[in-house]
């Protein structure tokens, strides 16, 4: 166990989704608008069928026709941006039978197609949509009285800078979101998510070069590699490169780069697509044999072989003058597994870069 490693003496914690969150708060507030009194806690039911209860930050009538509740968000153990967000619905009172959802201060607003919501609508997914319109029908017979809902997030706007919904083509706020309604601790599969959502959008602009970037230092190379590309086509991919390009090859993109580091770059060239450090090893024998084939001497190869890290075996090649032949050796490999892995159907260049993310040190195939 890495000496930087904490030991948790108890498991983590779920938490709750903003769309969970969400169709509290409307359902408490549609409660308060029919019967004249506030509600302290609502129940609602996740689409698992599982029903949960929460208490309500606030819960208010403002006026004969509105009410207004307010849920903050657990997010549980997940670094989750939005939590402590005060997740807040406002119910009115409408001619109309049915619901009508809107997205308030601090939702965002959909300006880009590929992310299966309406251009110019709220940020609000099917899923938590359909959660909230099932909790207000609980408090309220919505197919003889109609409601409109309007979900705000106060401080939305600045919790989403912190995320990719800018990127995505959501101004103004955060997304309401989640499919199962539940946030579990440091997931992987939202963050597989995102990736390919980031793809899907991407393809949706008609663009088809995909620049897969480990990180955000690695971004920073490939913007200055690929200057001519516009933001949406540079997706910070971390470990789902595997994800990333079957996601590529179902919109029939035609080109993919790869930009990382020394270390992401070997297990792609060891055949690696999972390459989180829990899942994979970085091999320095590869690193060796690359060493040998670009011409550095036996004692060279020797020390990168027995290196502690791609980083150490990075420094090594730096030392002896072989960064440049050995880094571009190691790019063709990446770009051979991630051919192999779509069959053909990508045109693939691979990139190096250094530790600041800067500058790129070795390329395949090399550009003109």
């Amino acid at each position: 166990m890495p000496r930087t490693m904490k030991v948790r003496q108890k498991a983590l914690r779920t938490g709750w989704t903003t769309g969970t969150c969400a169709s509290a708060a409307a359902k408490a507030a549609a409660e308060a608008l029919a019967t004249g009194r506030p509600a302290e806690v609502a129940e609602v039911a996740l689409p698992s069928g599982q029903r949960v209860a929460f208490a309500t930050e606030r819960c208010a009538l403002v006026g004969p026709d509105r009410a207004e509740a307010v849920v903050v968000k657990d997010a549980g153990d997940d670094p989750d941006v939005t939590d402590g967000a005060h997740v807040t619905a406002t119910v009115t009172r409408r001619g109309e039978p049915g619901v009508e959802l809107d997205g308030g201060v601090g939702v965002g607003v959909v300006t880009r197609p590929g992310l299966g919501l309406e251009l110019g609508g709220p940020a609000i997914n099917p899923v938590p949509a359909q959660m909230i319109q099932q909790a207000v029908g609980e408090a309220v017979d919505t197919e003889s009285r109609g409601l409109r809902v309007v979900i705000s997030v106060p401080e939305g706007e600045k919790m989403a800078r912190k995320t990719t919904n800018a990127r995505l083509g959501i101004i103004g706020g955060i997304s309401i979101l989640g499919t199962t309604g539940v946030v579990r601790p440091f997931s992987t599969a939202s963050w597989r998510a995102s990736v390919e959502q980031a793809v899907s959008v991407m393809a949706a602009q008609g663009e088809d070069t995909l620049v897969l970037c480990t990180g955000g230092r690695t971004e920073k190379g490939a913007t200055l590699r690929h200057p001519d590309l516009p933001q949406v086509c540079f997706v910070e991919v971390g470990d789902f490169t595997g994800a990333a390009l079957r996601r590529a090859l179902e919109y029939g993109l035609r080109r993919v780069v790869f930009v990382g580091m020394a270390g992401k770059l070997t297990k792609l060239a060891s055949g690696v697509l999972m390459t989180h450090y829990t899942r994979s090893k970085v091999s320095t024998e590869l690193l060796g044999e690359i060493t040998r084939r670009v011409g550095g001497g036996e004692d060279a190869a020797a020390e990168v072989d027995a290196a502690n890290t791609g980083r150490h075996a990075y420094e090594i090649w730096e030392r002896e003058g072989l960064l440049e032949a050995a880094g571009a050796e190691l790019c063709r490999r990446v770009a051979g597994v991630l051919t192999r892995f779509s069959e053909g159907a990508l045109d693939v260049e691979a990139a190096m870069v250094d530790f600041t993310g800067r500058r790129v040190v070795a390329a395949y195939p090399e550009r003109p």
